[in-house]
């Protein structure tokens, strides 16, 4: 007699195995109908799975995060019938879920048309409305590998036979399709009710680049129709803001082929990178850290002790040169910046100590996987490092991760979550130390009194981190900064410090970043401000412009006075008309546009619009001056149109 234990505690016995769509209809109609799935003993399940011992179980809906996975992976299914339906020469390989959606890889004769894709999506919706039972059936793995054989199915029976001989194949049904997988799936095609398919791409079998080349079917799928569209206006929002074509109208910067993964910043955009700098430089010397900057080619020989070869060899740029010794473009600022420490004894008086540097590095990514800002091969880290003891740690993570928030709070991000990682598969150092380092790093988490969540295995190779992730205005998460305790590579790296018993003791070493990567911060504010960045972070703060030549030599010494005043003004006095030179600076969202005719110059005043299109009338050069630096002083509060 099964008895299954509920999530609120309370149990239900049965005199045999029982499904879990059996247990969901005892509860009530409403979950039943409801239900997606199951987890038993916390392993996601069909509704048809029975249950034949003592478990616990949660019944997974649509509104669980299981639930949704659930149903992004049965409409992958779902997509594949379909193709199948209408193109039967078409072979199918893989299907899985991925963010927001899902995809499968085709073999066709000819390349799907975006007609296709249509005609696919409309038969994806008869299929789900004609509400077909999923069914579930297991087979030894040859057998199964005979059965896509014997339907001209080579690219699944490829899977299969890479799969243990001794064990049992699931194949899922429903009406005329079946397929390989592990499941579990939705318990009928009527659950599958918002979705659409998207694009169509090139992906080579296998990922193998040797293999044939195969037609990728990307779609997304949602609980409901609204979320769906929240969804769809999401992209629009995001292709609106997208900061490479924003980057392009305003002039910020450009990528060419001869430096691919590398920014070429033109002269507003290196503005906007040094007002970072400028303001993490100010924030960090306030809070204790003393800037360094360390070499960026390095021998290889230092980054083998460092253990970086070893784990991330790949991702690192070598170069030979005629003095018979290798060395490496640094990737990470770490091992330069405990040559600095070792330099010299150090007592444990002088912990903790903290070290920050604008350092330049560089990681070699694929080139299908760069994108603008957000992924770039040579990038600059607000990269600093805290040598402390261990008695000192939890103090100092709980100052970093409240300077961390703080630091965004400027920047218009108030939704940030942090994220518990842990070690990961590929790391340095025995488990005694990760459990020594993860057991300190949650405590100093847990000491911020703040929620975070967990993120197995992501911890970097050298220790567990926290990270911070912020949300952006349309509701996207960007993972920005660090926090790392490692207790592994200062020993590595004969780093070393007096303690208090005169013996040498090996130094807590917490890695810190805020914004990360400042190209891709960049990115991601540009976005997040669909281009009208804050006063004080704008490369241009204000344009000064003439109605008539009369005005011109007015209009210069205004634009001096201003800039003498530490503002980015600039004048534009160009023969056009002023409404044309209006649109043009509204459109490269130059925050406040001021314009000079007789009648202000004689007054020794502007008149003031924003970039939104507001008249704020006639004021003073030297009232406008003295709020705009008020604004710029608040980072981010409008004062002139209060």
């Amino acid at each position: 007699m099964p008895v299954i234990i509920l999530p609120d505690g309370s149990q239900r016995s049965y005199p045999e195995p029982v499904s879990v769509e059996k247990v969901a209809a005892d509860i009530g109609p409403g979950l039943a109908k409801a239900a997606l799935a199951g987890k038993v003993d916390g392993v996601l399940v069909d509704t048809s799975f029975l249950i034949d011992r003592d478990a616990t179980l949660a019944i997974v809906t649509e509104r669980d995060p299981e639930g949704l996975e659930v149903i992004r992976h049965s409409t992958a299914h779902l997509l594949a019938q379909a193709v199948k339906q209408l193109f039967p020469d078409a072979q199918v390989t893989i299907g899985p879920v991925i963010e927001d959606g899902f995809y499968y890889d085709f073999s066709y004769q000819r390349p799907f048309t975006p007609q296709d894709l249509e005609a696919i999506e409309a038969r994806m919706r008869e299929l789900a409305q004609a509400d077909q039972k999923v069914t579930r059936r297991v087979m030894a793995r040859d057998e199964a590998v005979k059965f896509f054989k014997d339907q001209g199915e080579i690219y699944k029976a490829e899977i299969i036979q890479s799969i243990p001989a001794n064990e049992d194949i699931s194949l899922y049904g429903q009406g005329d399709w079946v397929d390989l997988c592990r499941g579990p799936h939705v318990p009928s095609t009527g659950k599958l009710r918002a979705f659409k398919l998207m694009k169509i791409a090139g992906a080579y079998w296998r990922g193998d680049s040797r293999n044939e080349m195969l037609q990728r079917i990307y779609g997304t799928a949602w609980a409901d129709e609204k979320a769906l569209k929240a969804y769809l206006h999401r992209l629009e929002e995001a292709e609106k803001r997208d900061h490479r074509k924003l980057g392009k109208e305003q002039d910020l910067f450009h990528f060419q082929e001869e430096a691919p993964g590398a920014v070429f910043w033109h002269p507003k955009g290196w503005t906007l990178f040094q007002a970072l700098i400028a303001y993490m430089r100010e924030r960090q010397t306030l809070a204790g850290f003393e800037e360094v900057n360390s070499p960026e080619v390095m021998d290889v020989k230092l980054w083998q002790a460092s253990g970086h070869i070893e784990k991330f060899g790949e991702n690192m740029y070598y170069t030979d040169l005629p003095d018979d010794r290798k060395y490496c473009l640094k990737p990470m600022n770490c091992p330069g910046h405990i040559q600095i420490f070792n330099h010299g004894l150090k007592s444990y008086r002088d912990l903790p100590l903290r070290y920050c540097e604008f350092g330049k590095v560089h990681r070699y990514e694929p080139s299908g996987a760069l994108h603008g800002l957000m992924r770039v091969r040579a990038f600059t880290q607000d990269d600093a490092h805290i040598f402390c003891t261990y008695d000192q740690l939890v103090e100092e993570c709980v100052e970093v991760t409240r300077l961390i928030l703080d630091i965004y709070k400027d920047f218009g991000f108030e939704d940030v979550t942090i994220k518990f990682a842990d070690r990961p598969e590929r790391r340095v150092g025995g488990d005694e130390i990760w459990e020594r380092s993860e057991t300190a790093l949650k405590k100093a988490v847990e000491a911020t009194g703040l929620p975070y969540t967990l993120n197995p295995g992501e911890g970097a190779f050298y220790g567990p981190k926290l990270e911070f992730v912020l949300r952006d205005a349309i509701g996207r998460d960007w993972q920005c900064g660090t926090l790392q305790v490692d207790l592994n590579l200062p020993g590595r790296l004969g780093a070393s410090y007096i303690a208090e018993d005169s013996q040498k003791h090996v130094p807590v070493l917490l890695h810190r970043a805020m914004f990360g990567s400042l190209e891709r911060f960049t990115g991601i504010l540009i976005e997040h401000h669909a281009g009208r960045l804050p006063t004080w972070l704008a490369p241009v703060q204000a344009v000064v412009m003439n109605i008539t030549d009369g005005q011109a030599a007015y209009v210069r010494e205004v634009t001096e006075t201003l800039k003498n005043q530490g503002l980015r003004v600039i004048s534009d006095l160009r023969n056009e008309k002023v409404g044309f030179k209006i649109r043009e600076h509204t459109l490269q969202r130059v925050p406040y546009l001021l314009v000079a005719g007789d009648r202000e110059a004689n007054s020794h005043s502007l008149a003031v619009r924003t970039r939104n299109g507001k008249d704020l009338g006639a004021m003073p050069v030297s009232g406008i001056a003295a709020k705009l630096a008020e604004e710029i002083a608040s980072r981010g509060r409008t004062i002139l149109e209060v």
